[in-house]
Order: C-alpha cells, then sequence, then structure tokens
C-alpha cells in the first residue's frame, strides 16, 4: 500500500509515526516518574522564597562576573597565540603551537587545580592580582585563550588577501594593516564562534569551587550545592541551574541569529 503513495505522503507518514513514538516515549516516562518525590525533592517553594535576591545578587551576579573576566583575558591572549601562530618567525608558531595543543588537551579542572595549587608553590610570596577573581580570571582565560587563539586565526586567515595587499599599497605597515584592516574584519568573521565560547565560559566558571571561595564570593553551583546541603533538599540546585538558563538561552540565540546573518551576508 506505501508504494502508491506520493512522495510527499510518506514522508508525512514518516514524520506522523516518529510524532506517535516520542510522544508516547514522553507518556511511559511520565507514568513511571514519582512525582510526589520529585515535588518534595525539587519544588519547595518556602527554600524558593529564601533563596532570593541573594542567589541574584550574590551567586548570579559573581557567575557574570568571573566569565566576563576570563573571557576579556581569554580573548586578549588568543588574539596574541594566533598572531604567534601565523608568525614568519619560527619560534613563535611552534610556542603558540604548542600552548594550543597542552590548554586544548587537558581539562579545565586540573588548569584550575595549577592556578590554585601550582602557581603558589612556584612562585612562593607573590599573589595573584585581584584575589580570586584573578585567579579565576587566569584559569578560565588560560583555557579559553587555546581555542579563541584558533577561531581568530581561522578568521584571519578567511579575511580575502587582496585586503592586506590594498592596505599595503596604500602604505601600510604591515603591523598597521593588520591593525587597523585586517584584524577588524577577522573579528566580524568570528564573532558567533566568540559568542559561544562566552556560553561556554559561563558554565565552566562552575569550576571556581575549586579554588575555594567564601560566601561573598560563591558562584551559581557552589551557592546552590551549600544551600542544598543545609537544607537537605535540592530545590537550591535546580534554582541555580535555571539561573544558569536564564543567561545562557538567551545567548544561544543570539548565536544563532548572529550565525544567520553572517550566512546571508556571505
Amino acid at each position: 500500500m506505501t508504494s502508491r503513495l506520493t512522495k510527499r505522503q510518506r514522508r508525512r507518514l514518516s514524520q506522523g509515526i516518529q510524532y506517535t513514538v516520542f510522544l508516547a516515549a514522553l507518556g511511559v516516562i511520565g507514568g513511571l516518574a514519582d512525582w510526589d518525590t520529585l515535588q518534595n525533592q525539587f519544588f519547595q517553594t518556602d527554600l524558593v522564597k529564601k533563596l532570593f535576591p541573594d542567589i541574584i545578587t550574590i551567586a548570579l551576579r559573581n557567575t557574570v562576573v568571573y566569565t566576563l573576566s576570563g573571557f576579556v583575558f581569554g580573548l586578549v591572549l588568543g588574539l596574541v597565540i594566533a598572531l604567534m601562530r601565523l608568525s614568519s618567525v619560527a619560534p613563535y608558531r611552534w610556542v603558540a603551537g604548542i600552548y594550543i595543543e597542552i590548554f586544548r588537551g587537558l581539562p579545565a579542572l586540573l588548569i584550575f587545580i595549577f592556578v590554585g595549587v601550582a602557581v603558589p608553590l612556584a612562585f612562593p610570596g607573590t599573589e595573584i592580582p585581584g584575589g580570586i577573581y584573578g585567579k579565576v580570571a587566569l584559569g578560565l582565560g588560560l583555557v579559553a585563550a587555546a581555542y579563541m587563539a584558533e577561531t581568530i586565526r581561522a578568521g584571519i586567515q578567511a579575511v580575502p588577501k587582496g585586503q592586506m595587499e590594498a592596505a599595503r599599497s596604500l602604505g601600510f605597515s604591515h603591523g598597521r594593516a593588520m591593525v587597523s584592516v585586517i584584524i577588524p574584519q577577522a573579528f566580524r568573521i568570528v564573532i558567533p564562534p566568540l559568542t559561544n565560547e562566552l556560553v561556554l565560559l559561563f558554565k565552566d566558571s562552575s569550576l571556581v569551587l575549586f579554588l575555594g571561595v567564601t560566601l561573598e564570593e560563591r558562584e551559581l553551583t557552589k551557592y546552590g550545592r551549600d544551600l542544598a546541603s543545609q537544607s537537605a533538599n535540592s530545590t537550591p540546585i535546580l534554582i541555580a541551574g535555571l539561573c544558569y538558563l536564564l543567561v545562557t538561552v538567551p545567548l544561544s540565540f543570539v548565536v544563532r541569529h548572529l550565525e544567520a546573518r553572517a550566512r546571508r551576508a556571505r
């Protein structure tokens, strides 16, 4: 019988079957779940009221500050590494390549442990400027720079070579042409992946708990976990997760919008 159906009808039939299976799976999962236990463990309204406004004014604020500081540090360092990667000087390329491979290959958790333990041992008597904020910026920035460097390098190489030749013909030095002509165009190309990196850093900021923080320095994950331990209930963790989504979901929409606009421009 299906052989008599048109191509469009077969596609609609296939989609209908898939929707039916999906809804049936949701129904089975919903029927098996213990909703009373879930409500008691994750939806205690009295605990939700106690979380505010501190979860916004302290935890979410700290998370945003940690993320932005790591992003700015990583962006600056990533630009330098990208230029080293493209340099005609071989040692610069080697150093940049080794850095990228190491910091892209190591888990971010190990980098945070390195910043919190190895740096003070390697340089006794010295303190990272900015306290915990400086440590987080360094930890997140070191990881982000490795990824941003490759993104920026790809953006620079995507700029037509004629742009550099035109700038040089106007009397620009190579360095001035890079700063004034090539790099601005490259950043317009790489804005979507850089924004996506910002989303990833926002989630990685939860690793700050391994550096040891005070009550006023806690970010969302640490704040939710501490209150969940005190109340023996998981509602604070759920609210902390919703606060993450409050930032990451709009950023994800921004990334998709920028990517779509870039495709239309091309």
